[in-house]
């Protein structure tokens, strides 16, 4: 099968390789210019416009180093030699903490870096990987129709570059991210509107990343690089060579707090937080404070009431949907997608069909479509509660997932079970009610944390960070 997709980030460059060393013939169309030859050298010489987050925070899940080292292990061989960073987050636990050795806490493995270094690693083993060509400094403007389908359905038929070039093709698969032109362009090929639905995130991003002058990174004070003070979180996510990164992370609408895009501000309140005083002791990496804001949550299909929208094209990634970034999962998800559209693609040689994009639509729905509810799930209940905290209230909820979620964050600092199943949901590499489902672990869960769920970390009250805001 001849397959075009459309954007050359990681998920887009990934699923390039899987389809390829599968038996198809890819090529990848991406509007901005190719990364450095050296990984290292892509935070001060790249642009890379397409990516919205691509100088924010960034961190992978072990189940994203699972899925490369078994499916495209020359990545990870490639990330590795770039200086990315491996390591086990139970090995940093207290013995009481962590417990004898299990078998399978190696699952728990990660290797991450810095976005851009990442992107340029992958485009290195995609550019070099027969039957891929990447294609950069060239846009997809829309879609070219072919003929309709016995039910009517459009289809397509390949791509029209902005250049004017027509590329045909059997099979377009949209890796453009959350800022994806998909919709428009199925509007300009007369199809029936796909379902798109996006809301504000609801949250705000401050952050900045650093170096450190020994080559050491600082300790992670708590199990996961997650953090909550009250109406604020905190990011401390490590990096390749010895960098890292710091966010706070805030309420979108919480005025008192857009101070903190201010560095001596921002940097006095993650110092007033026991503990992290390290994680800004290092060489900044940037004169100012890095601020996202206006990230939405929005998820897409292209089976409306049972019926596809158009044929011959389908999503990946953040393409068909995508989330509150401040988790982690995002790339992680969005390989399970990209493995999972190589699978469902296997062995077929012929033009895309309404089967195929009816397929895809319950695959998608049974392999990624619980991470994205699930993770949709948490980050309205914890904006929920930020603002409640930010208006000098106390936040109940009627969902018992919120309280039994604090439950096990408590028992995780003190049973060796609740804290590999902590780090199986956060690692995205099992669900929430899969985790506790190991024995043992929610009657622990009930038992020791639910006297710790509502104890709060030490640390500054909203008056207190409201003050470092205001200088």
């Amino acid at each position: 099968m001849k397959i075009v997709i459309a954007g050359g980030g990681i998920i887009g460059l990934s699923t390039a390789m899987l389809l390829a060393r599968d038996g198809h013939e890819v090529e990848v169309i991406e509007r901005d210019p190719a990364p450095p030859a050296d990984p290292t050298a892509a935070w001060d010489d790249w642009e890379h416009r397409g990516v919205t987050q691509v100088r924010m925070a960034h961190h992978f899940a072990p189940r994203f180093r699972a899925l490369v080292e078994r499916e495209l292990p020359d990545v990870l061989d490639g990330l590795v030699a770039a200086g990315a960073y491996r390591y086990n987050p139970l090995d940093a636990l207290p013995a009481e903490v962590r417990g004898a050795t299990r078998p399978g806490d190696a699952a728990f493995d990660t290797v991450t870096a810095r976005r851009v270094v990442t992107e340029s690693v992958v485009d290195a083993a995609a550019s070099g990987t027969p039957g891929v060509r990447v294609r950069r400094g060239q846009a997809v403007a829309g879609l070219l129709a072919g003929p309709p389908d016995p039910a009517g359905v459009p289809s397509v038929a390949g791509v029209r570059l902005a250049s004017g070039e027509e590329l045909a093709c059997d099979l377009v698969v949209d890796a453009g991210g959350r800022r994806s032109a998909l919709p428009s362009w199925l509007d300009d090929l007369g199809a029936a509107p796909c379902l798109d639905v996006a809301e504000d995130s609801g949250f705000t991003y401050y952050g900045r990343h650093f170096r450190s002058v020994d080559g050491s990174l600082p300790e992670q004070p708590g199990a996961t690089p997650l953090t909550e003070f009250g109406s604020v979180s905190l990011l401390t996510l490590p990096a390749d060579n010895s960098t890292w990164s710091v966010v706070v992370v805030v309420a979108a609408g919480d005025a008192p707090l857009r101070g903190l895009s201010r560095t001596d501000r921002w940097t006095e309140a993650v110092r007033s937080m026991p503990g992290f005083e390290p994680w800004v002791d290092g060489e900044p990496l940037e004169d100012r404070v890095m601020t996202m804001a206006k990230i939405e949550d929005r998820i897409r299909s292209l089976v409306v009431d049972g019926r596809p929208v158009a044929t011959g094209v389908l999503t990946v990634g953040d393409a068909w949907a995508c989330t509150n970034p401040s988790v982690g999962r995002g790339i992680s998800i969005g390989m399970l997608h990209a493995v999972a559209l190589r699978d469902t693609l296997h062995d077929r040689a012929d033009r895309a069909d309404a089967a195929l994009t009816l397929e895809w639509g319950e695959v998608t729905d049974r392999v990624v479509g619980p991470w994205f509810e699930s993770t949709r799930a948490g980050d309205r209940l914890r904006l929920a509660e930020m603002q409640v905290l930010a208006a000098g209230g106390e936040f109940t909820s009627d969902d018992p997932g919120f309280d039994i979620g604090r439950a096990l964050v408590a028992a995780a600092s003190v049973d060796p079970g609740c804290v590999r199943a902590l780090f199986g949901i956060a690692g995205v590499l099992e669900l929430p009610g899969d985790a506790l489902a190991a024995p043992g672990v929610f009657d622990t869960v009930l038992e020791v944390g639910s006297d710790g769920r509502d104890v709060a970390r030490p640390g500054p009250g909203r008056t207190e960070l409201v003050a470092i805001a205001a200088g």
